[in-house]
């Protein structure tokens, strides 16, 4: 059972190389069947997820962590790859949201590029390669293939504005990723390893001049993270990207935001949250303050916007503002309800940016600029008495799941954000295991918090259902044509925000164990370390590692 399981960890990487290079060979008229494999193989991770997902909670293997060796060499030598329970979640999200924009494309977007499907698994095989890497250079080479890939599905279209994006996120991405890259030789120099177990344990034992260099790299590399995790002022490129990319595209782009905070959770608690050094403080503090400031300014932005892109897109950015400052803050109980509001507001924000499309179908230009007009001028307009409309079923589908996704947003009850962030408030007012004289209990960054996510949340309300009701109460609103595939996947994802409502506990008490797994890091490093290569196995003339 156990051999059969390890193989299973390659899946999510080799599977969607796999049929990418299936997909690029086959001809760009053969649409239908490109399409079919591309779902297939997406499919294929779905399955292959849930599986890990299983196997993990269940502790098949040592603790819930199971590690394959590639080209069968131990680590620290070889490439390592690494699933948890938190590994393994984020896959599993990241097949649900891929599944659903794979879906939502067929009708339209899978068609608008000649490489689309080539380039989505593309995109997978980054995303999970990121998740599943232990060590940081391959990171680095997972990174690029989902950023390159990311290149090309954000000019599906080739409409000018998002031409315009697309040249600014690249250029964006492409400093950050020398960061990345100048980030891991310095961090090589000081360790003299890129394994994130061995450098774990490394870094317990440098001297002085070493851990300044450490540290030099850790913040250089931080850089790309937060870039990637839309840090204020390092994200000042993620609303108009949004606003630009193709509904499909932005629900990936959702969930690849997710990936800095997703590794940058995964190297702090493993490497550097337990060293008795100025860098705990230090970094805690830091990640805090950006997060909260990353909070602010999604605030802010939200409120002011009026277009639905922008909207999604500071959303995105006020739930890495929260997710950057609970990783800072580092307490158990924080993390275990970032990680529920994590599911709920990727989900959420994804469903949300494959709305936008259904809903600019029932806007006229003319209604809205009316409806500013009215609004601005306080022009009284008493609408004539009616027995009754009947609403259309499109609209009332388009209706319910803005509303849903509004709700989950803003944090409103009774839906999974209002979960969220009241378990996240809790951890926040109770501490636990935490000392007495630390700097977040019952202190002031944990109070700002606190404030800055139910100023978010009514600014989300506010700006939503401003749009809301302008789009939706229009005298002159025609429902639009909807097709399966467009309203299947948003059904879905909504569907699942609302079984993490009503299943709260078992979610909650399955990420209580992911928490857990995360605040002892030596489970993680014990796995990795001693995992043995299969004897017998040749690796090149007659040696074995």
């Amino acid at each position: 059972m156990r051999f059969w399981a390890d193989q299973l960890i390659l899946l999510p990487i080799l599977l969607p190389l796999l049929f990418a290079a299936l997909l690029v060979l086959l001809n760009g008229r053969r649409q239908q069947l490109k399409f079919a494999i591309n779902l297939t193989g997406t499919l294929a991770l779905l399955v292959t997820a849930i599986a890990l997902f299983w196997l993990t909670d269940s502790e098949v293997w040592p603790n819930g962590v199971g590690a394959y060796l590639a080209a069968n060499w131990v680590a620290p030598f070889g490439i390592v790859l690494v699933v948890d329970r938190l590994a393994a979640l984020m896959l599993t999200l990241c097949a649900v949201i891929a599944t659903a924009a794979l879906v939502f494309s067929y009708r339209r977007w899978s068609r608008s590029g000649v490489h689309f499907h080539s380039l989505f698994q593309f995109l997978l095989a980054g995303i999970n390669g990121a998740f599943i890497t232990g060590d940081l250079f391959n990171l680095f080479v997972f990174f690029e293939i989902m950023l390159a890939a990311s290149y090309g599905l954000l000019l599906l279209g080739l409409q000018p504005n998002r031409i315009r994006a697309s040249m600014q996120y690249v250029v964006i991405n492409l400093l950050a990723s020398s960061f990345f890259l100048i980030g891991v030789a310095l961090i090589y120099a000081a360790a003299g390893t890129l394994n994130m177990a061995d450098l774990a344990v490394r870094a317990a034992s440098m001297d002085d001049s070493e851990r300044l260099l450490l540290e030099v790299g850790a913040a250089i590399l931080a850089i790309a993270f937060l870039t990637k995790s839309a840090m204020w002022p390092l994200g000042f490129w993620l609303p108009t990207t949004y606003a630009a990319a193709a509904p499909p595209v932005g629900a990936m782009l959702v969930l690849m935001t997710k990936v800095g905070v997703y590794v940058l959770l995964r190297l702090w608690l493993l490497v550097f949250a337990d060293q008795e050094t100025s860098l705990q403080a230090i970094s805690g503090t830091a990640l805090v303050v950006a997060g909260l400031l990353t909070l602010a300014f999604g605030t802010i932005g939200l409120l002011g916007s009026q277009e639905l892109g922008r909207m999604a897109g500071f959303s995105a950015i006020i739930s890495s503002g929260t997710l950057l400052a609970a990783v800072g803050y580092g307490e158990q109980q924080v993390v275990s309800a970032a990680l529920f509001y994590l599911l709920s507001s990727t989900l959420a924000v994804a469903a949300f940016m494959l709305l936008i499309e259904l809903i600019e179908r029932i806007r006229k230009p003319s209604a809205a600029m009316l409806a500013l007009t009215m609004e601005a001028f306080a022009i009284d307009n008493d609408p004539e008495e009616s027995a009754g409309v009947i609403i259309p079923a499109a609209m009332a589908f388009l209706g319910l799941a803005f509303v849903a996704c509004a709700l989950i947003i803003a944090g409103l009850p009774p839906l999974s954000g209002f979960v969220a962030k009241f378990t996240l408030f809790h951890a926040l007012l109770n501490p636990a295991g935490m000392f007495i004289d630390n700097l977040y209990t019952a202190g002031p960054l944990a109070w700002t918090m606190l404030a800055l996510i139910i100023l978010s949340g009514l600014a989300a309300i506010i700006s939503l259902m401003r749009f809301g009701v302008r789009t939706f109460w229009s005298t002159d609103a025609t429902a639009p044509r909807l097709q399966l595939t467009e309203a299947m996947p948003v059904s879905l994802l909504l569907a699942l925000c609302i079984s993490m409502t009503v299943l709260a506990g078992p979610v909650s008490a399955y990420l209580d164990r992911t928490a857990s797994a995360l605040h002892q890091p030596s489970l993680y490093i014990d796995r990795v370390m001693s995992i043995t290569a299969v004897p017998g196995v040749v690796i090149n003339e007659g040696a074995t590692p």
